[in-house]
C-alpha cells in the first residue's frame, strides 16, 4: 500500500475507473439499439427495458449503497460492486435472448449502485483538504462525463467491428484494472458508523420506481386506458407515499428527510433530476433518430455524437476549476441555461435536414450538462457534515438516475411510433419539455441558491 500523494492519486484513478464503467454503460448501449431491434425482433418498448432495467436498479439502490459504505467501509463495498458489475457485464455479452439481457442489466445496476457513492466516499476520505477535494471531485466528474460522452462513439466502433456484445465485454479489462488499483492504493477501511439498513424503505423505493417505469414504458403498447397501466400508476403512487411515510418515521432512514431541508442540497438534487432527464432522454431519442430515421450505421451514429463528446470533455474539466472561482450558483445557472438553449434549438429540426443543423444544439446541451454535474456534486457534498457524505452522495446520484430513468421512459413514449412525422412530433415535444424544465432549474439556482464560502 502506497502512502501520501501517490496513494491519493491512485485512489482518484481507481474511483474514477469505477465511475467510468458505470456511466459508459448508461450511454454505450444506445448505439446498439438498431442491432438489438434486429437481433431480438423487439420494439421501442423492448429497447427501453434494455436501457432502463439498468437505470432502475441503479437509482433504487443508490440510497442503501451510501449507507452501506458509511457502515461497512467504502473500500469493501466498492470492491464488491466492481466484482458484481464485471461479472454481470460478461453475462450481458453472452445473453442469448432479450429477457436474459434485461436480467443481466438488472445485475449491472446493482453493481453500479454499489460503486458510485462509495467511489465518492473514498475520495472524500483520501482528500482531507477542501480545495484538493474539490479538484479531485472535479476530475472524478470530468472523467465520468468524458466516459459518458465517449460512450456512443466507442460503442459505434465496437458494434461495427465486434458486434453489440462487445460493448459489454469491454468492461472486463476495465473492471480488473480498477480492482487492482483499489487494492493497491486505497487504504483499508476503518471503523464505520453503526447505521441500520432501512429494509422497508428500500422495498418501497424499488416498488415505486419499478411500477412507474413499467407504467410509462408499457403505456405505449397498452394505451393509457388499460387497466394494467392504471394499476401501475396507483401502485407507484401508493409505494411512493409509503416510502415517504416510512422515511419520516424510521430511526435510521435511507433518505433522511432532513437533508432535503438543506437548501443547497435540495436544489442540487432537484437539478440533478432535471439535467439527467433531458440528457439521457436526448441520447436515447437521438440514437433512434440517427439509426431508424436517418439509417446511419452504428459507427456513423457514434461519430454523430462526436461534437457532444468533445465539448463534454472540455467543459467537464473546466467546471472542476471554475466552481471554486466563480461559485456554484453562477456555474449551475450558466450550465442549466446553456443546456436549455440547446434543447430549444432542436425544435426546428427536420428528419430530412442536414446534420449540421444539429451540431450547435448538441454542443450547447452537452456543455451545459458538463458544467452542472461536477458542480452539483461538490455543492451537495459541501453542504452536509462528513459523517453523512455517503448517504448524501447516494441521494444525489439516486436523484440523477431517477431523472435519467424518467427521461428515457417519457421521451421513449413520445417517439414510440417510428413513422417519420409521428417520430418528429415526439422528438420536438421531448426537446420542448426538457428546455422548459432546464429554464426553471436555472431560475431556481439563480434566485434561491446562496453562494458557499470559497474553497469548500
Amino acid at each position: 500500500m502506497r502512502t501520501g500523494s501517490s496513494s491519493r492519486r491512485g485512489t482518484l484513478v481507481a474511483a474514477s475507473l469505477g465511475f467510468v464503467v458505470v456511466l459508459l454503460d448508461v450511454s454505450v448501449v444506445n448505439v446498439a439499439l438498431d442491432a438489438l431491434l434486429r437481433e431480438f425482433r423487439t420494439d421501442v418498448a423492448g429497447l427501453q427495458w434494455v436501457v432502463n432495467a439498468y437505470t432502475l436498479v441503479f437509482a433504487a439502490l443508490l440510497l442503501s449503497s451510501g449507507a452501506l459504505g458509511d457502515r461497512f467501509g467504502p473500500r469493501r463495498i466498492y470492491l464488491g460492486g466492481l466484482a458484481l458489475f464485471t461479472v454481470a457485464s460478461v453475462a450481458c455479452g453472452a445473453a442469448p435472448g432479450l429477457g436474459t439481457l434485461v436480467a443481466a442489466r438488472l445485475l449491472q445496476g446493482v453493481g453500479a449502485a454499489l460503486l458510485v457513492p462509495n467511489s465518492l466516499l473514498m475520495l472524500q476520505r483520501a482528500f482531507a483538504d477542501p480545495a484538493e477535494r474539490s479538484r479531485a471531485i472535479g476530475w472524478w466528474g470530468a472523467i465520468g462525463g468524458i466516459a459518458m460522452a465517449a460512450g456512443p462513439v466507442l460503442g459505434g466502433v465496437l458494434v461495427a467491428h465486434g458486434g453489440w456484445r462487445s460493448i459489454f465485454l469491454i468492461n472486463l479489462p476495465i473492471g480488473l484494472l480498477a480492482g487492482a488499483l483499489t487494492m493497491r492504493h486505497v487504504p483499508a477501511d476503518g471503523p464505520g458508523h453503526a447505521r441500520r439498513l432501512d429494509g422497508p424503505g428500500q422495498l418501497a423505493a424499488v416498488l415505486a420506481l419499478a411500477a412507474l417505469t413499467a407504467t410509462l414504458v408499457e403505456a405505449g403498447r397498452l394505451g393509457w386506458t388499460s387497466a394494467w397501466v392504471a394499476g401501475g400508476l396507483l401502485l407507484a403512487l401508493a409505494a411512493g407515499g409509503a416510502f415517504v411515510w416510512i422515511e419520516a418515521r424510521s430511526a435510521a432512514p435511507m433518505l433522511p428527510l432532513g437533508l432535503l431541508r438543506i437548501r443547497a442540497f435540495a436544489i442540487a438534487s432537484l437539478c440533478g433530476v432535471v439535467v439527467n432527464f433531458g440528457y439521457y432522454g436526448l441520447v436515447f431519442v437521438f440514437s433512434l433518430f440517427f439509426q431508424v430515421q436517418q439509417h446511419l450505421s452504428p459507427q456513423r451514429t457514434g461519430l454523430a455524437f462526436l461534437p457532444m463528446t468533445l465539448v463534454l470533455m472540455g467543459a467537464s474539466v473546466l467546471a472542476g476549476r471554475l466552481v471554486t472561482r466563480i461559485g456554484a450558483r453562477r456555474l449551475m445557472a450558466m450550465g442549466l441555461g446553456l443546456a436549455a438553449c440547446g434543447y430549444a434549438l432542436l425544435l426546428p429540426v427536420r428528419i430530412e435536414g442536414a446534420y449540421a443543423w444539429l451540431v450547435l444544439p448538441m454542443l450547447l446541451a452537452a456543455s451545459g450538462t458538463a458544467l452542472c454535474v461536477p458542480t452539483m456534486t461538490n455543492l451537495a457534498l459541501s453542504s452536509v457534515e462528513a459523517s453523512r457524505a455517503g448517504i448524501a452522495s447516494g441521494v444525489l446520484n439516486a436523484a440523477r438516475q431517477v431523472g435519467g430513468l424518467l427521461g428515457v421512459a417519457v421521451f421513449g413514449h413520445l417517439v414510440r411510433h417510428t413513422a417519420p412525422q409521428a417520430f418528429l412530433r415526439g422528438m420536438q415535444l421531448s426537446a420542448g419539455i426538457a428546455a422548459v424544465l432546464l429554464l426553471l432549474g436555472c431560475a431556481l439556482c439563480w434566485w434561491r441558491l446562496a453562494p458557499l464560502p470559497r474553497g469548500r
